[in-house]
Formats: structure tokens, C-alpha cells, sequence
């Protein structure tokens, strides 16, 4: 159950096996549904998910409609950050798209794990950086690619998703219709020919 957890913990800090111990601890194992909502708008994030199993969506609503932020795989810490570390009500949603499994801390286990597990501190640090970049580039793909090289990117970076994830959500993931996703991807089809 914390195999994957320790991996991931392993490529920033090692951890011995009193340390491994003290963070398992710190979590719960959940089994979840596909279509369960983590974190509702304007609810304040007491949790942070570890993903073992399953995909979760961050997303927006605005009139009406979902503007999918972020996906999140296998291997992954998922929450509404900044409702999380702010104890604020939270401007998006986090839901499951598929039946999942994960890991969850609290707030004040997290906390508490800042205290008895200073290790744990490096790599909360570590991981807000790879965060960071992750939104720098997708913030500049917005500002600087085309559709196309959105939707090109995105398959190539992250192509078996397009099996898992209904294709609406990529679409507004990308920034786009599914329309026009569609049409970018029948064009990238045609030129393959």
C-alpha cells in the first residue's frame, strides 16, 4: 500500500526505516469511486491525496461549465493546494474520474509530520518546486503555442490519457472545444497519412 509512496519520497530524500514508519502513520488509506467529489468549491481542503490508484481532476466552474485545471495520475499528491495550505474555502473542485485508491493526510498530520519528521520538510520543498514548473509550462504553452501544439504535446507527453480521461475534460484541460479538439486531432491524422 505504501510502496509507491516510498519511491517517489526515495527519489528526493532517503528514509530509513523508523522515518518510513513515522510517515505511514501519518496517512489513510481510502478506496474511492469514480465520479466522488474530494473537494467541492467553496469548501475548505482539509486533505491531501496521495494517488496509489485512479485519476482525480481539478477543476473550475464558471457559469455552468467545468474548466479542468489539472489532471492527476498514479503517483501524484492531489489537493486543492491552495485551500489546503491556506485553510480557506476553495475556488475549485477536486473529483475522481476513475475508481481510485489513495493515501490521505490532513492538515494537522501534515503539520505534525513538519515536526517529528524534518526530512519531510525537504520533500514537501522539492516536490512545490516540480509543482512550479509544471504550472510555469503550462502557463507558457497557453501563451505561446497553438491548439495544435497544445494537443500535440499533451499526446506526447501524456498519450494514454486520451484512453482514461473523456475526451470534453482534455479538451477544456487544453483550452479548447472539444470541437476543435476534435477537428486539431483529425487534422494531425490526415497529415500522418
Amino acid at each position: 500500500m505504501f510502496d509507491a509512496l516510498h519511491y517517489l519520497v526515495a527519489q528526493f530524500v532517503p528514509l530509513s526505516d523508523r522515518e518510513k514508519s513515522v510517515l505511514e502513520s501519518a496517512f489513510v488509506f481510502k478506496q474511492v469511486p469514480r465520479k466522488f467529489p474530494l473537494v467541492k468549491h467553496g469548501q475548505i481542503a482539509n486533505e491531501l491525496y496521495f494517488i496509489n490508484k485512479g485519476m482525480l481532476r481539478l477543476f473550475y466552474e464558471n457559469d455552468g461549465d467545468e474548466i479542468t485545471a489539472y489532471l492527476f495520475r498514479e503517483n501524484l499528491f492531489a489537493s486543492s493546494y491552495d485551500s489546503f495550505l491556506r485553510q480557506t474555502p476553495s475556488i475549485q473542485s477536486l473529483e475522481t474520474l476513475e475508481d481510485s485508491d489513495l493515501l490521505v493526510i490532513t492538515q494537522p498530520k501534515m503539520n505534525e509530520l513538519y515536526e517529528v519528521l524534518p526530512k519531510f520538510n525537504i520533500l514537501t520543498r522539492k516536490i512545490a518546486e516540480q509543482r512550479f514548473i509544471n504550472a510555469q509550462q503550462i502557463l507558457s504553452s497557453f501563451l505561446l503555442d497553438s491548439p495544435e501544439e497544445r494537443y500535440a504535446k499533451f499526446v506526447e507527453q501524456n498519450g494514454d490519457l486520451l484512453l482514461r480521461v473523456p475526451h470534453h475534460i482534455i479538451a477544456s484541460y487544453l483550452g479548447m472545444t472539444p470541437v476543435s479538439m476534435s477537428r486539431i486531432r483529425n487534422r494531425l491524422a490526415q497529415q500522418k497519412r
